[in-house]
């Protein structure tokens, strides 16, 4: 099932649109496919449950602590039909479907994989960052506004160049598309935290979305989850995320595939 094996890590299957840095797709038969393997969920509601993800390469934002480096620094990918990863999908004996990036919901092809999965009967996670709304069956929106926080600044930026650190803070919040993500999708919103300043900013932006939203967001649809790739980096950040959770009557959620496999790819 894993398809990492047949990505070139230097210089992958780029187009022109992953040349211009977004790595979006056009047409609705095949996916840039980074990873593709049956693991465990490791965060949000459904933390443990047994999953088959299905990884897409390409992201229209570049959070400097980027877990999946190679989907959105350095685009990487082999080319995968829908078909394909159905077949893939239907190897595993997972319920679960987790779709995740980079940014997922940039390519056309991954409302028709939504589509068939939907068809199929598998509950479908979509992990996204919120900027783009999809017209696809989705069972959970996993829904992670990226914060002023994420923005690789030239101190920050892991290849030392700040070339998008401007890009990344005007496109990293829109709150039109967040608040018809939780008006259309059952939903959770997933905060990644690194210091408690970031919490000012949560809390704000939480009350923008509640303004603009037709419907309620509970306090219990909110997790806060520590930043880190690595055990080391979660170590610094998890103890502080969750004094945080139940300082502001949040839910907490850990990172248990950075807990089990530390920074191992297809986890």
């Amino acid at each position: 099932m894993p398809v990492s094996s047949d990505v070139d890590r230097d210089t992958g299957e780029s187009t022109d649109a992953e040349d211009a840095g977004d790595g979006a797709s056009g047409g609705d038969d095949a996916l840039p496919i980074n990873e593709l393997f049956e693991s465990l969920q490791g965060e949000g509601r459904l933390a443990g449950v047994p999953s088959v993800f299905v990884r897409t390469s390409g992201c229209n934002l570049r959070c400097w602590f980027c877990d999946s480096y190679h989907t959105s620094w350095e685009p990487t990918h082999a080319t995968m039909s829908v078909e394909k990863i159905l077949a893939e999908v239907e190897s595993s004996d997972a319920d679960h479907v987790v779709v995740t990036g980079g940014e997922p919901l940039m390519h056309d092809a991954t409302a028709t994989l939504l589509d068939e999965l939907d068809a199929r009967g598998y509950h479908t996670t979509v992990e996204t960052n919120g900027t783009i709304v999809p017209d696809a069956p989705i069972d959970l929106a996993s829904v992670s506004p990226k914060l002023a926080s994420s923005t690789p600044t030239p101190e920050k930026d892991p290849k030392g160049e700040g070339e998008w650190a401007e890009r990344h803070d005007e496109r990293r919040i829109d709150l039109d598309a967040l608040a018809e993500l939780v008006e259309t999708f059952d939903f959770q919103l997933k905060f990644v935290v690194s210091e408690r300043d970031d919490m000012t900013e949560i809390t704000d932006l939480l009350g923008r979305i509640r303004d603009a939203a037709a419907v309620p967001i509970p306090d219990s649809t909110v997790l806060l989850m520590p930043e880190g790739a690595t055990k080391d980096r979660i170590e610094e950040t998890r103890h502080l995320t969750a004094e945080l959770a139940q300082e502001y009557g949040f839910r907490y959620t850990p990172r248990l595939h950075v807990n089990l496999w530390n920074d191992a790819p297809e986890t």
